[in-house]
């Protein structure tokens, strides 16, 4: 567990970082562009090919790709790094041309992609070519952040999460930088669309910064990967074997985003920024924990069932859940019951309206229902992956995405935007439930009564918390018409106080791990994993 406590730190110390640098980029463009023509246009060509990088890159290619990279890298008949690095650089050569050639087919598909996505964008005028136009300028980001996720796994299968951690704060940075500068370009009543031309060339930018950045570090790290030929090798192959099913099997919550975008084009003007933008709050914990203990989890399941050992591998998955419990439930009832005081507080302002913020509450608190279930889907996916297992949860997201394209047939047109992001919690849960049915069928793991009691105490430490935020969040009311340093001082109280509630009712009801705290306070840099941990 040491070792696991390390590797999420580390990761999700990075990712809050950025997701930090994340609120005040979307704090700007709440600001700056409001829920109108330009901003729906903008999201959605940001959108695409963040879905893409996720789905692919940072999905299937991940899951796939780190598990026979560590083999490789630990491999007991004397291959090592030089075989580990052979096998990366094949990989390397034949990724790039995929890459290259499947974008520009999308960029001259993309009309016809737009159309399928946002066909009512036509409905009003300069809303549809505006979104191909940003979204034909935006793709080449796909190609470059789907290297630096390559390289990424890289360094996560040496135990090394820092820099692949890091890199979304220089994207933050530099969009925040394309932001300010086409607020100046635009001035005063000037056309939104000078702004949205700024952010998408911002998006191309910051991807070639964030691939130089992981070229530098993957070099300080003794990588050297070369780019030759591209040959089908017997090992890329399997890769391309594994990576197709994982596309489908990973990416449920990214298949899922384009089909609650899908929807959210077809309701009334703003609804598809309204819905990003809460989703940036659901994303913050998700993104700290459940992309961390994903990350973390995937080499070292790969190790241990390399090395055949089943304890060693149900522990660290009992780990993992155990710690994503403790983040997420208190996380996702203190949205849930503070969800207004954070949309007003954070976005409210210039050209988003009180009224935007309202429903943009109500998104954020039928978003945040799913929380522990996108975090769990996240630890338990690995258990399958470092078994190169990547075809059960193809089937397992198969049903939840299909029972989410029912229910959003139902509810969106009687509950509108909120409904949609309802329907994507209620799915969330059907796909864990089934892939932790699957797992214990299958004797991978077992949920033990100890972990179970441990879960138990965090709920209840969770209800007083929610108590507690029950009765302060309107004594804060009148705080959100306040300028930005009292909003920010009134949230930071409530979060304060809420989270110092939490881990006291916790320590008391013996909901934390004294041997986890321990760890904690070490602070202690990521290390390699042995196998004897």
């Amino acid at each position: 567990m040491t070792s696991l406590v390390r590797s999420v730190g580390t990761i999700g110390g990075l990712t809050a970082i950025s997701r930090v640098f994340g609120f005040a980029r979307d704090m700007l463009l709440a600001r700056v562009l409001g829920a109108g023509l330009a901003a729906d246009a903008w999201q959605l060509a940001f959108t695409l090919p963040n879905t893409f990088r996720r789905l692919f890159a940072e999905g299937a290619f991940s899951v796939a790709f780190v598990p026979m990279y560590t083999r490789r890298l630990h491999a007991g008949d004397g291959g090592g790094e030089a075989e580990a690095d052979r096998f990366a650089g094949d990989v390397l050569s034949v990724f790039v041309w995929v890459l290259l050639g499947f974008s520009a087919l999308c960029m001259i598909a993309m009309p016809g992609i737009v159309w399928l996505l946002a066909r009512e964008y036509q409905e009003v005028p300069g809303k549809f070519a505006l979104s191909v136009v940003l979204s034909r300028l935006t793709f080449p980001y796909l190609g470059l952040v789907s290297l630096v996720a390559m390289l990424s796994g890289v360094l996560n299968a040496r135990s090394r999460f820092g820099p692949g951690a890091f890199v979304p704060v220089l994207l933050n940075i530099v969009m925040i930088g394309g932001i300010l500068a086409g607020a100046a370009l635009r001035g005063e009543g000037g056309d939104d669309t000078v702004v949205a031309w700024a952010l998408a060339i911002s998006l191309v930018l910051a991807g070639a910064a964030q691939l130089v950045y992981m070229i530098v570090a993957t070099r300080r790290a003794g990588v050297r990967l070369k780019v030759t030929l591209p040959k089908f090798t017997p090992e890329v192959k399997r890769l391309g074997m594994l990576i197709l099913p994982a596309t489908f099997g990973a990416g449920i919550y990214q298949i899922s985003q384009l089909v609650d975008t899908f929807f959210a084009t077809s309701l009334p003007q703003g609804s598809l920024t309204l819905l990003k933008l809460a989703d940036r709050l659901n994303q913050m914990p998700l993104g700290i924990f459940g992309i961390a203990l994903g990350t973390a989890i995937l080499p070292m399941l790969a190790r241990h069932i390399q090395a055949d050992n089943r304890a060693e591998a149900q522990r660290l998955q009992a780990n993992a859940i155990e710690i994503a419990m403790l983040l997420c439930v208190p996380a996702a009832v203190a949205l849930s019951i503070c969800a207004e005081a954070f949309t007003t507080g954070i976005f409210q302002g210039g050209r988003m309206t009180a009224g935007d913020t309202r429903i943009m509450g109500e998104i954020v608190v039928a978003l945040v229902a799913g929380l522990p279930a996108y975090v769990l889907i996240k630890v338990f996916q690995p258990a399958f992956f470092s078994r190169e297992d990547t075809r059960t949860p193809v089937f397992v997201a198969a049903f939840a995405l299909s029972a989410n394209i029912a229910l959003n047939f139902y509810v969106v047109p009687r509950y509108g935007i909120v409904g949609l992001a309802a329907a994507t919690a209620i799915t969330a849960w059907l796909n864990v439930a089934t892939l932790y049915t699957l797992l214990q069928l299958r004797g991978w793991f077992t949920m033990t009564g100890q972990l179970a009691g441990r879960i138990a105490r965090q709920v209840a430490a969770t209800g007083v918390m929610g108590g507690l935020l029950v009765w302060l969040a309107p004594l804060l009311e009148p705080q959100w018409s306040g300028g930005a340093a009292v909003r920010i001082a009134a949230l930071a109280g409530l979060v304060l106080a809420g989270a110092a509630t939490f881990f006291a009712a916790a320590f008391l009801f013996g909901a934390l791990d004294k041997g986890l705290l321990a760890q904690l306070r070490r602070r202690r840099p990521a290390q390699p994993v042995n196998l004897s941990e």
